[in-house]
């Protein structure tokens, strides 16, 4: 839909008339209809009416993050979490250009978000007032939509239709621009029962027709994968998507964002594919190549059908767009018809909910059960998991990089392995934990060494890649999901980012974990640098050039000066039980673990190449 100040809205009968009440008191009144429990806002000239009104809210705690941004990553994790709507705000100006990150990893990621911004009073919008920004513009391609509100009687209106754009459809997030003097204003409000914005009709259902003719190619096929994305957990159809695997036998990989749709430890799952998912994932939709006389040659086949549900054939997962299932018919559903034939064209395009569609299908094919078993395919799958599984191992090189060779004298088997770190919290945390990550190679192990077994599992910023996303996301996850065990898995790069952040956790009382993978170096781009710049490092040493036999910053006295309990951890032997400490922990804790920067992450497709160009052990 179009992002305008006003859309024209079907009217209805049904409306709730409310006492005189101050824009900023009705404000807060709708966000109390909308079942809002939690809001993370930071104040400030343009916005703290709003924040007075808030005061006076009973159901709704406000949550006073240490940065804008950090609100907004919040909002995200609790969304994530939850699949309910996160709700953020700042002030005019610079707090609400310190949103723009996160509402694009929003966009990105397709997260309901509502993001409520002051602006400075209506006369004087346009005139360079102090910390004015034309925020309502700015974000027009990050936003699902965005409202300015000009007039005080609007506020319920724009409320209830901001909730509703951003959760129906392919979800996004909204924002509300309300300039100081509507806050002001004062009026008998009318609270809407319902809303239907003309022009706008995000309920999509596929056709039986369409939903048998994939049963059809299901039958002819002889090589079948199932690719789903995030569209699979935002639609609440991960339960859909194990039944249909499991009636129809078709192995199953997801995107990074897909990840928990289906769950990783059951025998049709491929894991996820891409740059740096699983070798046998990326086979078994590609084929697999061998080097032979110098030369790439295909040695065995990938999928015949590419079943595409919720996903965007982006480019950590196709690589060369062209070479993607090249061999393969593509059937792609989508609840957004823009993602259909964007980036690779489709056999059998279908635009629709695909938790109808996937329950519609089981409905067909539990009358008509399909006769096709596999057999030949599913042992080929099989032997590609058994030939390359994820795998690491301590070399010489981890062993005697720079500054792990001063702490541990050598000692190889005291090295910690990021990827060890991970597996062992998946082993202590019984695989249940909410996992959130920054962006960066901790972010692609946390993906590979963590099995997650249900939707809203993993949150991470996967379109975007936006670093500092991390620990804010397991702020507001907690927030949202208290009895959960929540912990951040990090690098030191990511997590400084937002580091203050753990003012809020003490403050607040949010028992989140954080795990820092700290390498002392911004690691995926040294892993390029290795690969492509032949090590030459461009600025890519986070460390203390003057100092580097020190690990630099030192996390342990930064948190003391937070009140947040940290330990670090340099040597294996001591890993399993930091890990239990800090999951033990009634508070905020973070575990500051040393891990060599030589390490890589593998398997790994170069950008804009294809899986014959995989590196994977």
């Amino acid at each position: 839909m179009s992002n305008t100040a006003e859309t024209k809205t079907e009217s209805t009968e049904r409306a709730e008339i409310g006492p005189v009440m101050t824009g900023s008191d009705i404000l807060v009144a709708c966000l109390e209809r909308e079942g809002v429990d939690t809001i993370f806002a930071y104040p400030g000239g343009a916005s703290m009416i709003i924040h007075q009104s808030l005061t006076r809210s009973k159901p709704i705690r406000t949550i006073l993050p240490r940065h804008e941004q950090g609100g907004v990553f919040m909002a995200e994790g609790y969304a994530r979490a939850t699949g309910k709507v996160g709700v953020c705000m700042a002030t005019s100006g610079p707090g609400a250009t310190n949103l723009m990150t996160g509402l694009a990893d929003a966009y990105m990621d397709s997260v309901p978000v509502i993001a409520i911004t002051g602006q400075v009073p209506q006369a004087m919008i346009g005139k360079g007032a102090f910390q004015e920004t034309d925020f309502f513009g700015m974000t027009l391609p990050v936003v699902k939509h965005s409202y300015l509100v000009t007039d005080v009687n609007d506020i319920p209106r724009v409320i209830k239709e901001a909730f509703h754009v951003a959760t129906t459809g392919r979800p996004g997030p909204v924002i509300v621009d309300v300039p100081k003097n509507i806050q002001m204003a004062k009026t008998q409000p009318k609270f809407p029962a319902e809303v239907n914005i003309r022009g706008y009709n995000p309920d999509r259902k596929a056709s039986d027709i369409a939903l048998n003719e994939i049963i059809g190619l299901i039958e002819k096929s002889e090589r079948p994968v199932l690719y789903c994305g995030g569209g699979i957990i935002t639609a609440g159809a991960s339960e859909e998507l194990r039944k249909f695997a499991e009636a129809t036998k078709i192995p199953v990989t997801t995107t990074i964002m897909g990840v928990g749709a289906f769950p990783e430890n059951h025998e049709r799952s491929l894991r996820w594919l891409g740059m740096h998912g699983s070798a046998y994932a990326n086979w078994a939709v590609s084929g697999e190549f061998q080097e032979v006389d110098g030369k790439k040659q295909q040695v065995a086949d990938g999928a015949d059908l590419l079943l595409a549900f919720g996903v965007r054939f982006d480019d950590r997962v196709t690589g060369k767009v062209e070479k993607f299932c090249e061999k393969g018919t593509i059937v792609h559903i989508d609840i957004d018809a823009s993602e259909i034939n964007k980036n690779k064209s489709a056999n059998l395009p279908v635009v629709s909910d695909i938790k109808y569609a996937l329950n519609r299908l089981n409905e067909l094919i539990e009358k008509n059960p399909i006769q096709s078993s596999f057999g030949p395919w599913l042992d080929q799958v099989a032997k590609w998991k058994d030939k390359a599984p994820f795998s690491y191992s301590v070399t010489e090189e981890v062993a005697n990089s720079d500054h792990m060779k001063d702490h541990l004298t050598g000692q190889e088997k005291e090295v910690i392995l990021p990827q060890q770190a991970i597996e062992m919290l998946y082993e202590l945390s019984d695989g249940d934990a909410i996992i959130t990550t920054g962006v960066g190679q901790h972010q692609m192990w946390a993906g590979q060494w963590y099995r997650y077994k249900f939707p809203r599992q993993l949150l991470t910023s996967a379109g975007l890649g936006a670093m500092g996303y991390g620990y804010p996301a397991a702020l507001g996850a907690k927030v949202a999901c208290p009895d959960k065990q929540v912990v951040d898995i990090d690098g030191d790069g990511s997590f400084l980012m937002n580091v203050q952040e753990l003012a809020t956790a003490h403050i607040e009382g949010i028992n989140a974990k954080a795990i820092v993978l700290n390498n002392q170096h911004l690691g995926m781009v040294v892993q390029w640098e290795d690969r492509f710049f032949e090590g030459n490092r461009g600025h890519t040493y986070l460390g203390d050039p003057d100092a580097r036999e020190n690990i630099y910053p030192d996390y342990v006295k930064m948190c003391e000066a937070y009140n947040v309990k940290c330990e670090r951890v340099m040597y294996l032997k001591d890993l399993k039980g930091a890990i239990q400490r800090m999951l033990d922990a009634d508070e905020p804790y973070l575990l500051d673990v040393i891990v060599p920067y030589t390490e890589h992450v593998l398997p790994f497709i170069p950008a804009g190449h294809t899986v014959a160009d995989m590196i994977y052990k």
